[in-house]
């Protein structure tokens, strides 16, 4: 066998065997599966994220639906990676849900605000006196 065959072949077998070790898969996703689908759960029991965000949550339980697939398949490395996007997915759905919650909370304060103000403007005109004017050594007087 002349050297230039032997090199040949050695490099094809470390080419095959390269790539056989980097296509093998590591070890089954127990500990992310757990986690998405407990935090999933809880994206759930939460409510504003099913109220503000649904699509979101929803993307979490297709990923997770496809990760315990995948893991049944024995392809753990892809349902480790679906694992993972379901947790960060169900993640953000609870963030939106509760910036949009918070939003919500600023603008009912805002429109409590308003009406008082429009309150105490109406009753300011109607006595026919000007508004309260405070004094800083003494309180308000009502």
């Amino acid at each position: 066998m002349s050297l230039r065959k032997l090199v040949s072949a050695t490099t094809g077998t470390l080419v095959c065997l390269a790539a056989a070790g980097c296509a093998s898969e590591g070890p089954k996703p127990t500990d992310e599966l757990t986690k998405a689908h407990t935090v999933v759960e809880q994206a759930e029991k939460g409510g504003t994220a099913q109220r503000y965000a649904a699509a979101d949550l929803q993307r979490a339980h297709d990923e997770l639906a496809d990760a315990d697939r995948l893991s049944a398949q024995k392809k753990y490395d892809e349902a480790r990676s679906y694992a993972q996007r379901a947790e960060v997915d169900a993640d953000l759905a609870v963030a939106r849900g509760n910036s949009a919650e918070q939003q919500k909370a600023a603008e009912d304060v805002m429109k409590a605000n308003d009406a008082l103000r429009q309150e105490s403007r109406r009753n300011v005109g109607s006595s026919g006196t000007s508004p309260i004017e405070t004094n800083p050594t003494s309180p308000p007087q009502f």
